[in-house]
């Protein structure tokens, strides 16, 4: 009798994951509007939780190992952020200032250089007007196109300004509110905690309960680890430019240097932009030091990639080196810069979860007993490793 019970609910959940399963691909797009839809309204909850996030890593140590107040370590935390972007904005402002200055001197030149080109098109003005006269071209109809591109342009402009505007708008109180969310979850993240634990033991068991709140406490480690180490490799990279390009006497090296360490936030590919900017900006200068610049860009890029990255955040995150590579160039394949940033500290938590998975296994299976010299050894050398 027990067992046909168990049958017809075997059957009856099977119906219904069924039932379910068909309804979620006949509204799949009505699915994925709502999603967006409550995506949009989250966003500045989930902006502000990311922001206390961040400012909880400094702030935390503030609290623990100087025994500061909350409020006081708040604060602390909140100018030394604040003057970080005033220190890099009062280093990159002048120098583009001074960079858009050089380019301005360097327009005459361009134009001399322009007005000398046309003065030798002079000579072969003549062949093209007989060639041009030869093609029947209606440049009546050509100019009424050009009008008419013209004028929907202009609306489109128009239409743009007003998105634009509206969009600052809308950024300036998704911060607000974000920002806002943040202060709150910062100074009651043990009360959010506590709330949080009781839910979950609410509504699973205990030992499922005690297992989510270990990974998410993994989560929350690994994370935190992770940016502390990016923003580490970040500064050590921009010194790195900075020095060695004011030994070999390169322009911008302070600029360019700045710019490398912000770029440099978006794990192993991001310092290419800097390169770009960095080029842009020597090449005005001197076409010779910029050549020179890519080289020595690619060379401690080498040095980045290969020993400092992978031991700073890798290390940093528990990763081993081949793995951090994986997860960058997986998460960009799929997700583009955000997917970069995400996927080290995602698969890190991953990485850990199935290690501990596996030990478990051959624990239970009796391999780390009857192996364990051979066992140990592998995973002390992978510690080690990492």
């Amino acid at each position: 009798m027990n067992e046909k019970n168990d049958n017809n609910k075997g059957l009856l959940v099977t119906i219904i994951i069924s039932i379910t399963f068909y309804f979620l691909l006949r509204n799949f797009s009505f699915l994925l509007e709502s999603a967006a839809y409550l995506l949009s309204v989250l966003f500045p909850f989930l902006f502000g939780g990311a922001i206390a996030f961040v400012l909880n890593i400094p702030m935390k140590t503030f609290e623990k190992k100087f025994k500061m107040k909350r409020m006081f370590a708040f604060l602390l935390t909140l100018f030394l952020f604040c003057a970080v972007i005033f220190l890099v904005m009062f280093i990159v402002i002048p120098e583009l200032i001074s960079t858009v200055n050089s380019l301005i001197t360097q327009i005459p030149k361009a134009f001399y250089t322009a007005q000398s080109w046309f003065e030798e098109l002079d000579d072969t003005l003549p062949a093209m007007i007989t060639v041009t006269e030869s093609l029947d071209i209606n440049w009546n109809k050509i100019s009424e196109e050009a009008v008419n591109l013209l004028q929907s342009a202009g609306s489109g402009i128009l239409n743009s300004t007003f998105s634009i505007v509206s969009g600052i708008a809308n950024a300036v109180l998704t911060f607000f509110v974000g920002f806002t969310f943040s202060i709150y979850a910062l100074f009651q993240k043990e009360k959010l905690s506590i709330q949080v634990q009781k839910i979950l033991y609410a509504f699973f068991t205990e030992k499922r309960s005690e297992r989510m709140i270990e990974i998410g406490r993994l989560t929350s480690d690994t994370f935190g680890h992770f940016l502390s180490g990016q923003c580490v490799e970040a500064m050590i990279l921009g010194m790195m430019f900075f020095i060695s390009m004011s030994i070999f006497r390169l322009p911008y090296a302070l600029l360019t240097g700045v710019v490398i360490a912000v770029t440099a936030l978006i794990p192993v590919f991001g310092a290419f932009i800097g390169l770009v900017i960095g080029s842009f900006l020597i090449v005005m200068v001197s076409p010779v030091q910029a050549l020179g610049f890519i080289v020595l860009f690619f060379v401690l890029q080498q040095i980045e990639g290969n020993l400092i990255y992978p031991r700073v955040v890798g290390g940093s995150v528990g990763l081993p080196s081949i793995w951090v590579l994986a997860a960058v160039t997986i998460g960009g394949k799929l997700f583009g810069v955000a997917g970069m940033f995400l996927f080290i500290p995602v698969c890190s938590v991953l990485y850990a979860l199935f290690r501990e998975y596996v030990l478990d296994k051959l624990e239970r299976k009796g391999i780390l007993k009857n192996k364990g010299i051979l066992i140990t050894s592998v995973d002390k050398s992978v510690e080690k490793a990492e």
